[in-house]
């Protein structure tokens, strides 16, 4: 347990850790490589309209967790008795302009090759990689 000293709450840091690899393999054959594909639709989707942006994006940010159960955030705080991500985001308006201006068009393409490669053999590692980043592509999202 950490003393913030700025605030003199106490933080703590909770880690995450993934499901064992087996597990994670299973999910991805029977369930991971379809769902995938369709949050990745419906996200992109719902992007292009004002009032489904919100749950797009939240969709968004979490489909490496659909794909293969990885961790939204390697690791949490708990401040005040409330659970915060660890892991600082860019200031709100920064991420918003880059969305208007790059990561709605980007992120449809990115999401399109990223499942072209998934359902290949050979391209699973590259497939799991971008996955990994697409919130990042589509908002500046730090996981």
């Amino acid at each position: 347990m950490d003393k913030d000293t700025s605030s003199g709450s106490l933080t703590q840091r909770v880690e995450t850790t993934a499901p064992n690899l087996i597990l994670r393999i299973i999910w991805f054959l029977l369930v991971g490589w379809w769902l995938t594909g369709v949050l990745s639709a419906a996200a992109w989707a719902l992007n292009a309209t004002i009032i489904g942006l919100p749950l797009g994006l939240w969709i968004i940010n979490r489909l490496p967790f659909a794909a293969t159960l990885r961790p939204i955030a390697p690791f949490y705080l708990v401040e005040d008795g409330r659970i915060v991500s660890g892991v600082s985001q860019r200031p709100f308006l920064l991420r918003a302009l880059y969305f208007i201006l790059v990561g709605w068009w980007f992120s449809g393409l990115w999401l399109a090759v990223a499942y072209a490669l998934l359902v290949s053999i050979v391209g699973f590692p590259i497939a799991f990689w971008m996955y990994g980043r697409v919130g990042s592509v589509t908002t500046l999202f730090r996981s």
